[in-house]
């Protein structure tokens, strides 16, 4: 077989191009063309084409085919409403031209028997009228006289004694002899228009007649579809398809209404029995409609647009009676196992080409939004209630939520180990938790309808919500009252404060996290996995790493106000004088004696401070760890950020009119010094917090030296600052006896060591 020529499917006019990438428009051009000829094409292009050519063009026939099937499918769904009305319009059109065409054909029967009479008595002449009227009388009728006169007799007695398969045999019988002989010419043309007419009338009887008996409510489905039938074959396929849908929903509405008068008239049970109910009735109107009439786009018109109808009734009957209710107060549950189930049974017709999901969606839609909005708002409340009586101690979770149930629990082991991993919150915080998981596990029943973007939004807000009540709940925070008017309780001990970051830390980082597991998109499990693998492994996608970096920014307000209050507690006295000034310095070399040193108070407070929120974020931060530290750097760095931006200080020491002498600058380089170090051994001092003091000693220094004092003879070796700085841990901390600490103070060991630092080598 000889292979195919160069450019024998190149792009020319008319040709279709495979070795180029073109429109489809361009593929498509040359069957456009009104003169286009398969036969002579399909020759021209594989005359010389071998095997393998010809399977290439076979391939992308059937490409161009898929192509244009699936162009088609986006125009009707584009026009579809456009597409479904004139079809209605058609089927109607189509009726009236049936009705016209009967109308029509009697009326010409009637024409033709009149002429034909005029004729016989104008042929005759005026003289013989009373002989022929007596002839006609008097004479016998003909053979097909006759036999007209029977076969419409016969006619009647089928009709009337429901004989329908012998009337349609008849019917067609009737129509087969008029055409023989009016081809044959051997009955006249009154006698054909009298058949004819004759017909027609007991074709619409027997039509009539079919519909009353389809139509009554003891008919089965059986009798039901071959009434249609033979409606259809009558040759009013329209009556007979709007007969069969309109049979349905009087089925249809009769069971509902059944069903309603049974007392089951909300809830889930309903809405399983109505959902049922419904769309079985629209899958077997399809199924009857595509076994009676196939798939002409007339009659599927005409079922889409009935079945859109039934499923608009089926909403808003659901609406009423089922989901308005408890979408308005946050029936989320409800709610969403109702829609659920309704969805679920609507999928079904899908693979019978009815995709009538969006219709129930666009209903169901605002009521499910509703009802999640409404959820969200009882959260909060629930939770701001449980905020103004909150103690702000950590507890184990209470037995019995959903929360724990929610977990499969294989024994008495396994309901111990999910007791024990429980988180331990504050009571509002566990109460927050668990309404926030039944929030999720709720709209997880719905993840197929898009809700976990919604409802992922509503988790956000809640939890700020939550975390605006927390810093409400700390002791120097401004607003007292949230959102419905109710006091959140202070927590007024520092074990309590700590607290309140426990509890936005642990819902932000884990709790939280997992809960929305639940709305993200089922995730192919792995066979080898077990359960917290695998859940450990879905909170590692990307969605729940952006949620956590969200929530993360609330728990960063929460730190910061912690620490912003702290700061502002150690900064200022009651009076609103700063404890940090720069007299405190300034007043050290008002007496000539060498004081006892040892850090100034304020940084005293400051690392016991610290050194309690130590303790305490230990013992609640069980495993994060670099939570504990990012809290004690913030907590440090607002303190050292303030002094660095003070002007007040600053325009004393550097502009004042009494220059910082050698004691006060002992001092000051000695509490600097003291935050070094307990930072350090605490292992929270950031590069940003050792930069920040390095700057404030820099500047003080420079400060120092522009007041022409030498620095270098005023402090001792960094060794006596760091020896000092220990000493003071160690006796703040209770580890240090007394009689060390004076001698590590003393003015003596403090003079010797300064000589030491400048003896010669």
């Amino acid at each position: 077989m000889s292979s195919l020529p160069d450019g024998a499917f190149s792009s020319s006019a008319g040709d279709l191009d495979f070795g180029q990438e073109v429109t489809l428009g361009e593929k498509l051009k040359v069957f456009k063309t009104s003169g286009f000829d398969p036969e002579d094409y399909v020759s021209t292009k594989c005359r010389t084409t071998g095997e393998k050519e010809i399977k290439q063009l076979v391939t992308c026939l059937l490409d161009l085919k898929k192509a244009s099937a699936e162009e088609m499918r986006k125009s009707v769904y584009a026009n579809y409403p456009s597409f479904i009305r004139t079809s209605r319009e058609i089927s109607d059109l189509e009726g009236q031209l049936v009705a016209l065409r009967n109308l029509l054909n009697s009326r010409a029967t009637i024409i033709q028997t009149l002429a034909d009479s005029r004729m016989e008595s104008m042929s005759s002449g005026p003289g013989s009228r009373k002989n022929d009227n007596f002839d006609t009388e008097g004479r016998e009728p003909s053979e097909k006289e006759v036999w007209l006169s029977q076969y419409t007799e016969n006619l009647h007695i089928l009709l009337a004694e429901r004989r329908v398969d012998e009337a349609l045999v008849a019917l067609d019988e009737g129509e087969r002899i008029g055409k023989e002989e009016k081809a044959a010419g051997t009955m006249t043309e009154t006698l054909l228009s009298s058949l004819h007419a004759t017909i027609i009338d007991q074709r619409q009887k027997l039509a009539d007649q079919l519909a009353v008996s389809a139509c009554q409510p003891s008919s089965s489905g059986m009798e039901l579809r071959a009434a249609v039938e033979t409606i259809k074959r009558l040759g009013d396929g329209p009556r007979a398809h709007t007969l069969l849908l309109n049979s349905h929903h009087q089925k249809l509405q009769s069971k509902i209404q059944g069903l309603q008068t049974s007392g089951s008239t909300y809830g889930v049970a309903y809405t399983a029995a109505l959902s049922q109910l419904v769309f079985s009735i629209i899958a077997q109107a399809s199924s009857d409609s595509l076994a009676i009439f196939g798939d002409q786009p007339l009659y599927t018109s005409e079922l889409v647009t009935w079945s859109v109808k039934q499923t608009d009734t089926f909403a808003h009957l659901m609406k009423r009676r089922v989901i308005n209710s408890p979408s308005a107060s946050g029936g989320l549950r409800t709610v969403a196992e109702c829609v659920q189930i309704s969805m679920g049974h609507c999928y079904l017709l899908e693979a019978r080409g009815l995709a009538l999901a969006p219709v129930l969606l666009r209903h169901f839609r605002p009521c499910i939004e509703q009802a999640l909005n409404a959820n969200l708002k009882r959260i909060e409340q629930s939770t701001a209630a449980l905020a103004a009586a909150d103690d702000w101690l950590l507890n184990f979770s209470p037995v019995g939520s959903r929360s724990l149930g929610s977990t499969p629990l294989g024994g008495t082991a396994s309901l111990e180990t999910s007791i024990t991993s429980q988180p331990k919150l504050s009571s509002s915080a566990h109460r927050f938790h668990v309404m926030v998981q039944e929030m999720c596990e709720d709209v997880g029943l719905l993840r197929s309808l898009q809700f976990s973007k919604q409802a992922m939004e509503g988790l956000v807000q809640v939890f700020n919500s939550y975390v605006h009540m927390l810093v409400n709940a700390l002791p120097g925070s401004s607003e007292t009252e949230n959102l419905e008017g109710r006091i959140v309780r202070k927590a007024e001990e520092e074990a309590q404060q700590i607290a309140l970051l426990a509890n936005a830390l642990l819902l932000s980082d884990e709790l939280l996290p997992r809960a929305a597991i639940k709305l993200l998109p089922l995730q192919q499990c792995i066979p080898s996995e077990t359960p917290r693998r695998a859940s450990d492994r879905q909170l590692r996608t990307p969605e729940q790493r952006e949620l956590k970096k969200r929530l993360q920014r609330f728990v960063d307000q929460l730190r910061d106000s912690f620490c912003r209050e702290h700061a502002l507690e150690l900064i200022f006295a009651e009076d609103g004088t700063a404890r940090i000034n720069a007299q405190m310095y300034l007043s050290m070399d008002d007496n000539s004696d060498e004081p006892e040193w040892f850090p100034s108070p304020v940084y005293q407070v400051l690392f016991a401070k610290l050194t309690t929120f130590a303790s305490l974020a230990s013992n609640m931060f069980v495993g994060r760890e670099r939570f504990t530290t990012l809290l004690l750097i913030r907590l440090t760095e607002t303190i050292t950020l303030w002094l660095s931006d003070e002007q007040s200080f600053w325009e004393a020491i550097e502009h004042g009119s009494k220059p910082l002498g050698p004691f006060g600058l002992r001092q000051f380089y000695l509490d600097m010094q003291f935050v070094i170090l307990f930072a350090s051994k605490g292992r929270y001092l950031s590069r940003n917090l050792h930069q920040v003091i390095k700057n404030i000693i820099s500047r003080v220094m420079d400060a120092v030296t522009a007041a022409n004092a030498d620095t270098k003879s005023t402090l001792p070796e960094d060794q006596w600052f760091a020896d000092v700085s220990e000493t003071a841990i160690k006796m703040l901390t209770g580890d240090e006896p007394t009689e060390n600490v004076e001698a590590a103070t003393s003015p003596t060991a403090a003079m010797e060591r300064s000589l030491s630092s400048v003896s010669p080598e």
